[in-house]
């Protein structure tokens, strides 16, 4: 009761209060329409997507009036970006792989080959589940792997350290993953259509610098994991002695399996070779859905397994970005603080951390969403407005950061310290990384 009562009068305060406080009638409507629908966002009391359609509703009903630039059709053109495209691309994938159970028979094969050593267990965890975040939603791809490890750890009492342990990296994998590819987490979509017009990354590009920092950190937090169970004294040998091994009946692949991995094989390959080819990214995804459909692969019934709500949140996110670059709102705001008198380092440092703890609170595509249009305003270079995106994939301390930390806290036996301390220590050490080399390893991949 008491939340629905702040959130209430949050949304009082922004509906007046701009009106009282500005004298300009556009900012006084920016500052009203944006801060209603970070508010649904940021409290989640509505589906995701209704924030997006709320703001393409206000925005020409109360802007167009002043200004013809902000009229429907205008409004529209803002929403619709390429990265839409990648991300649908993305996610009818996704939608193939789960339908033809390739990420099950990927992962129980995986982790057949464990053999009796926990570290090596434990890292092919983590690594798997980062690999299916790469490609697959985050839930997606901790559900899978606890849907995978449940028979594997059954033999094992709630508390255990071993199994809390596993647990943990399914968590730390999933929230980590999403960082190597642009089409892993919602932020990576707002980062890369904020500066498009500015700099393409194609994603190949994106790659190029993002996949060994998600490797680098995925191995922090391996490392973090494994010092933990030896501080508990723990015995890391002969594991097998209490976990059920997995018994997988071998089986050929289906006609449609191979259809689907001979069209998944291409679509990477022609991602990862763009600079070669020129085809946009967002294009090469299209194809590759209306493959899927017009080969039968994917049917009218699988539209439902394709995550449209995440689709219209980014959309969502683009469009006030550009509201909030067209008004020249926050460009007015940032030219009244003397940033130049600022260390650089520090100040993107601190933007950074305030991505990661504003994430760790609420939705890292809505923190993103929040801090882009003053980062391109302070910064001008690109390359800050994706470490601001990267940054916030490091808000993973507290259980309800991220869905896969809710998920494996509720499969019982987890505490909040076993993923408070690598959290909190992955977040402060990833944000330091980021801010004191991001930006020159984002030049030398070709980013501005």
């Amino acid at each position: 009761m008491f939340r629905w009562i702040l959130i209430i009068l949050a949304l009082l305060f922004v509906v007046i209060a701009p009106f009282l406080l500005i004298d300009s009638q556009i900012f006084a409507r920016v500052t009203m329409i944006a801060g209603v629908c970070l508010i649904l966002w940021l409290s989640e009391i509505v589906p995701s997507f209704v924030p997006t359609f709320l703001l393409l509703t206000l925005i020409p009903l109360l802007l167009a009036p002043i200004d013809a630039k902000y009229n429907l059709s205008n409004t529209l053109s803002w929403a619709i970006d390429p990265v839409l495209a990648l991300f649908l691309g993305g996610f009818a994938i996704g939608a193939a792989t789960e339908k033809y159970e390739l990420d099950k028979y990927l992962a129980r094969t995986s982790l057949k080959t464990a053999g009796n050593s926990f570290p090596k267990f434990l890292l092919l965890v983590i690594s798997l589940t980062a690999f299916l975040s790469m490609w697959m939603s985050n839930i997606a791809a901790a559900a899978l792997m606890l849907a995978c490890l449940r028979p594997a750890i059954a033999g094992l009492d709630a508390d255990h350290i071993l199994r809390r342990a596993l647990l943990v990296g399914i968590a730390l994998g999933a929230d980590l993953g999403g960082i190597a590819t642009p089409i892993g987490t919602g932020a990576n979509a707002i980062a890369i259509a904020s500066v498009s017009p500015v700099h393409h990354i194609s994603f190949l590009e994106w790659m190029t610098f993002a996949f060994p920092l998600a490797v680098g950190m995925l191995f922090i937090g391996y490392f973090i994991i494994i010092a933990r169970l030896k501080l508990h004294r723990t015995d890391l040998t002969g594991f097998t002695a209490i976990i059920s091994e997995q018994k997988i009946k071998e089986k050929r692949f289906s006609k449609s399996q191979i259809g689907f991995l001979s069209i998944l094989a291409v679509t990477i390959i022609l991602w990862l070779s763009e600079p070669l080819h020129g085809i946009p990214a967002g294009t090469i995804s299209l194809g590759a859905t209306c493959i899927l459909f017009l080969s039968g692969l994917l049917k009218k019934e699988d539209l439902s397994r394709i995550d449209w709500s995440t689709l219209l949140l980014i959309a969502g996110g683009i469009t006030l970005g550009r509201l909030l670059e067209q008004s020249e709102m926050i460009k007015v705001l940032a030219e009244g603080i003397a940033w130049q008198t600022m260390n650089p380092t520090v100040v993107l440092f601190l933007l950074c951390l305030a991505s990661a703890v504003l994430s760790a609170l609420m939705s890292n595509t809505a923190t993103v969403v929040l801090l882009l249009p003053m980062v391109s305003v302070l910064f001008h270079q690109p390359s800050v407005s994706i470490l601001i995106a990267i940054a916030a994939s490091f808000g993973i301390p507290f259980v309800i950061s991220t869905p896969p930390n809710a998920m494996v806290f509720g499969e019982g036996g987890v505490k909040f310290k076993d993923l408070f301390l690598p959290g909190i220590l992955l977040m402060i050490l990833g944000c330091l990384l980021i801010s004191l080399t991001g930006k020159a390893v984002l030049n030398f991949v070709g980013i501005p």
